[in-house]
């Protein structure tokens, strides 16, 4: 007995020592903060479209609040703000006002995906605290802007006194998630062994709805949420319940460059360009798969067309998938008819769209679709999958006209292809006319004006 109450003495000791010192850490925090917009954004060279939407805002609060330093937290070791400057021109072409300011992290390995194995989702959160606790015991700004949707943060930040922004590409847990573990779905986020199991598939969807709650808390601490599309503000606005809060900001594309491009191009062979990280939910190997299909049907009048992969890889679990991709090409005997492009300049990705006939892409609810608007600017017609972005926003008939096809299935996917390697050169001219027209709802401008409208009255007023 005297064993167990020497070690309940030293326990609540421990508490209250451990409690004392992070209530002082966060005191010290908030008298220190900085007259500053700190960015999380743990993977400043991911080269998709969430950075895009961190260089853009960060120019945005730039020209907004001149007087604030723009700040930077990267677990990028290499990145400096004058790497980073040149990063952004370079990969997007935006073109900064002035460097931005970069705070190094070291503990990005505690929200990689392969640092948990199991309960992924709920140890990547977990482990953005821990990364955002080493952030702002660096550097407290006056606010805090998240643009990688690390929602559990934000308490964390609310107790160190920033004002906390996001822009969320895509909730962390979605009802559609939940429901496809109700239904047991096999899918990349909901392993085959679990979809097959009643008693596996009853403990992740207690283990989802825990989470759902746990992530409709943290995220309602925002004081403003920023959303990409009528996709995420609906899932955002029932899991968070912060309506008034949540304001829906389409991402910035490169509408304008892009629509500088000629619609007619050279047809043979024509070719289908597929812009996406290579990341397991892109899907790209139901298009190769729906293109090997296509290729097969095609009689010899007819232009045997290219597919041209163009991504970037994040680690080696992507290279992985790269390299796995280029196996399968050769399986299908179509390697001769497949390019790969990895970790393309800006000026590249550029080229090649304005040489594509059309665009494919393929994740399942995809929050919104970048790239698939780029198609669109650039002159393609694009094939999306039938869900989310693509089919609420963007792929969408304009004045009438169709812009292009939603497709869900490789044998669908297969026929859109088809159906556009067999249109006359009006036909395509026409539809891809219609789908230039439609992109320029979403360009860099109109970005720029409403994330704007949306942060002026919180970031416009200095904060005590």
């Amino acid at each position: 007995m005297l064993i167990l109450t020497v070690i309940r003495i030293l326990l609540v000791s421990a508490l209250i020592s451990l409690t004392a010192n992070v209530i002082l850490l966060l005191t010290i925090g908030r008298s220190n903060r900085k007259k500053a917009v700190g960015f999380f954004h743990p993977y400043t060279n991911d080269g998709g479209g969430g950075e895009r939407v961190l260089w853009c805002a960060v120019k945005a609060i730039q020209e907004l609040r001149p007087d604030l330093d723009c700040v930077i937290y990267t677990g990028d070791h290499d990145a400096s703000p004058d790497s980073l400057i040149r990063r952004a021109v370079d990969r997007f072409g935006v073109n900064l006002i002035s460097p931005p300011k970069v705070v190094h992290l070291h503990k990005r390995k505690w929200i990689e995906e392969t640092t948990y194995p199991r309960f992924t989702m709920i140890g990547q959160s977990f482990g953005s605290i821990y990364l955002a606790w080493e952030a702002l015991n660096k550097f407290v700004p006056l606010y805090y802007l998240d643009t990688s949707g690390y929602a559990f943060t934000y308490p964390l930040a609310c107790l160190f006194g920033c004002k906390v922004i996001c822009y969320t590409h895509y909730p962390t847990i979605s009802l559609d998630m939940l429901s496809r573990v109700h239904s047991r779905s096999s899918m990349y986020n909901n392993d085959a062994v679990v979809a097959n199991s009643v008693l596996l598939s009853r403990l992740k969807l207690v283990y989802y709805t825990f989470f759902s709650w746990m992530y409709g808390f943290v995220g309602s601490c925002a004081n403003l949420a920023m959303v990409n599309s009528s996709w995420t503000q609906s899932h955002i606005e029932k899991l968070w319940r912060i309506p008034d809060r949540t304001k829906r900001v389409y991402p910035p594309c490169d509408t304008t460059g892009l629509q500088a491009l000629p619609l007619e191009r050279e047809a043979t062979p024509p070719k289908i360009i597929s812009v996406a990280q290579f990341r397991p939910e892109k899907a790209h190997t139901l298009q190769l798969q729906a293109f090997a299909l296509a290729v097969k049907k095609l009689s010899s009048d007819v232009p045997k067309p290219k597919l041209q992969f163009v991504g970037s890889c994040r680690n080696v679990a992507d290279e992985k998938r790269l390299q796995s991709l280029k196996d399968l090409a050769i399986q299908l005997n179509v390697e001769e008819d497949v390019e790969f492009y990895k970790n393309v300049t800006y000026r590249e990705l550029v080229k090649l769209l304005g040489g594509a006939t059309a665009g494919i892409h393929s994740m399942i609810d995809e929050h919104f679709g970048i790239s698939v608007v780029e198609y669109m600017a650039a002159g393609a017609i694009p094939i999306a999958h039938n869900s989310a972005g693509p089919k609420m926003d963007i792929v969408l008939p304009e004045e009438g006209k169709e812009t292009g096809f939603l497709a869900q299935t490789v044998e669908e996917y297969e026929e859109a292809i088809l159906k556009i390697l067999w249109m006359t050169e009006s036909e395509k001219h026409e539809m891809a006319a219609a789908a230039r027209r439609r992109a320029s709802r979403f360009s860099e401008q109109r970005f720029y004006e409403d994330f704007k409208a949306a942060i002026r009255s919180i970031i416009s007023h200095h904060v005590d």
